[in-house]
């Protein structure tokens, strides 16, 4: 498995994509039925090729992705060619950017002293879709990108 298992509420949410996913391995209802109850492994190995090609699906259209924690922002730009960062560091101990509070003292305060910037860029290693399902496994969320434009602009 290349990714990480659909959860049950994703598989649930996915269900009729799961149906034509066995439809095209011409697996019916009912043989899925025989294999869960009687080969439980091939059942399991199903679910997770399903899952890889969701993830597949879903990371190939991802282009933004932010991970906010209570002093740091990293704000992904996922482009063709490579991952474009641009890092916010809140150097204020009392403001935790994960609240609104926190986060409002920051769109007031974003050109203060108690804030730094970073930009870097990274090529992407032989696998972009990997690289990008890193960045979520280590905490990242997918968005449209919003507060990285914000940013962009501002400091472009």
């Amino acid at each position: 498995m290349k990714y990480t298992r659909l959860t049950k509420q994703q598989l649930e949410e996915l269900h009729t994509e799961f149906i034509n996913f066995l439809a095209t391995q011409s697996i019916t209802g009912d043989e899925w039925e025989n294999i869960k109850a009687n080969k439980p492994e091939v059942a399991e190995e199903e679910i997770d090729v399903f899952s890889d090609l969701i993830w597949e699906g879903v990371l190939a259209k991802v282009n933004y992705l932010e991970n906010i924690s209570s002093q740091q922002m990293h704000l992904f730009h996922l482009t063709d060619k490579e991952m474009k960062l641009l890092s916010v560091k809140v150097m204020n101990p009392k403001i935790d950017l994960t609240t609104s509070e926190g986060f409002g003292w920051f769109k007031k305060n974003w050109q203060s002293d108690f804030v730094e910037y970073l930009t870097a860029s990274k090529a992407y290693s032989e696998d972009k879709n990997l690289d990008k399902f890193e960045l979520i496994q280590q905490g990242a969320v997918i968005t449209k990108g919003d507060l990285y434009q914000w940013f962009d602009n501002i400091i472009n």
